[in-house]
């Protein structure tokens, strides 16, 4: 049996990033799966990954921290032994009109989502320079790509993902590591779940395919990213809406 690949995947214990962890563990990953808070759906958490032969370690810290993805990585790294993936999933929205919207809205938004980003990659990349491969997947959303009223700081955020992602896909591609991102469209998550059926209908209306699209439907395409069929894809932003932005 060939050895194990090593992702760490940030804000990986709900939403996509779960399923993240979740599909890769079925195909051979062992997973250092980070969280902000601990929350009581991290043992049913692991014990899943583990029934599908994964080793793994929970990681705690806030991405917007430096020094928290310092430990996150070297943890893992102590822990698991490696990292051949990493998903930079961990984000958060504070949506408003800018008219309303306060500086530490804004500010908290790209601390996250983008600070976040460079954070556990600037802590990572050393390492994957070293063993001469890896794949970095940043998680940005159809909204970096369009836009979209009342989240400028989301979309910003969001905007800011994709250039990271191309200017360190031409940096590190000499090294045999890949970096892609992902734009997710309207997902059904939990957030989701609480809309009403109006609100639901109006959003399916303005996508091709006149639905939302699951977690596990962009756990895939980061499965895909992380596997050797796409050994010649690096620099791109993969949309995955359905068609809604086309």
């Amino acid at each position: 049996m060939s050895e194990r690949k090593v992702a760490l995947i940030t804000g990986a214990t709900r939403g996509i990033g779960k399923e993240v962890a979740i599909e890769l563990a079925k195909n051979g990953f062992d997973i250092s799966a980070n969280y902000r808070s601990k929350g009581p759906e991290m043992d049913a958490l692991k014990e899943e990954l583990e029934g599908y032969g994964a080793k793994v370690v929970f990681v705690q810290g806030d991405v917007s921290n430096f020094e928290d993805t310092e430990k996150m990585v070297k943890e893992t790294i102590e822990t698991l032994g490696k990292i051949d993936v990493l998903v930079n999933n961990a984000g958060i929205t504070k949506d408003g009109l800018i008219m309303r919207m306060k500086k530490e809205d804004f500010e908290s938004v790209i601390n996250i989502n983008l600070v976040g980003t460079f954070n556990v990659t600037r802590n990572v990349i050393p390492y994957m320079i070293k063993q001469k491969s890896g794949r970095i997947i940043n998680v940005s959303s159809v909204v970096g790509v369009t836009g979209n009223a009342g989240q400028t700081n989301y979309s910003a955020s969001k905007a800011g993902i994709i250039g990271f992602t191309k200017s360190l896909a031409k940096e590190v591609a000499s090294r045999n590591i890949l970096v892609n991102a992902i734009a997710p469209g309207f997902i059904a998550t939990s957030m989701t779940e609480v809309l009403s059926d109006s609100v639901k209908e109006g959003i399916n209306a303005q996508i091709p395919l006149k639905r939302m699209g699951t977690a596990n439907e962009v756990a895939r395409v980061v499965k895909f990213l992380s596997s050797d069929d796409s050994s010649y894809i690096t620099g791109q932003v993969i949309n995955i809406d359905g068609g809604m932005v086309m």
